[in-house]
């Protein structure tokens, strides 16, 4: 199954995907699109649409999960970012892709553990748990790839419910680091 996971932005959108098999995840592509010198909202959202939609039908993904919106205080940043996850979601739904939505703490805590890690933890578990040599060139595009991951956890673990920590760990061994 591939899953395509996005970290929206109005500056920089990430994006990641990844392949999940046999309750394994494996790198497939990452990157981001650079929105930073398009001047008009409605520009933006059109680059956004283009580019998602390209990548989609490229990679064909399975599955679409994307970072839900953190409430802010300036009500417009909020609207863009808005407007910048719906163009994301029309572009996998158009694709026929089913779309998911996972808050920050959640996707943390699926890839760390802890809900309230720092984006340095949730960058070196990614790095970690896909066995990914490069650097990124910056967090949204490691956030992205752990939005992916976060959806493969998540499918893993509607499939395998545990019932206990043992469970858990014999279920998922590539978790464990020593």
């Amino acid at each position: 199954m591939i899953i395509f996971g996005v970290d929206p932005g109005t500056q920089t959108m990430g994006f990641g995907i990844i392949e999940y098999s046999r309750n394994e995840v494996s790198y497939i592509k990452s990157g981001t699109i650079n929105l930073k010198n398009i001047p008009e909202q409605s520009q933006k959202i059109s680059v956004i649409y283009k580019e998602l939609s390209d990548l989609i039908k490229i990679y064909k993904p399975d599955e679409f999960a994307i970072e839900t919106a953190f409430y802010g205080k300036n009500i417009q940043s909020a609207m863009k970012l808005g407007y910048v996850r719906g163009v994301a979601v029309l572009a996998a739904v158009h694709s026929g892709i089913p779309a998911k939505e996972y808050s920050p703490r959640e996707i943390k805590k699926a890839i760390t553990g802890k809900g309230s890690a720092a984006k340095e933890q949730v960058q070196y578990m990614i790095l970690h748990l896909l066995k990914i040599k490069k650097k990124f060139k910056n967090m949204d595009e490691s956030d992205a790839l752990a939005i992916a991951v976060c959806h493969a956890f998540k499918l893993k673990t509607l499939a395998h419910k545990s019932s206990s920590w043992k469970d858990f760990i014999l279920a998922n061994p590539g978790r464990i680091i020593e």
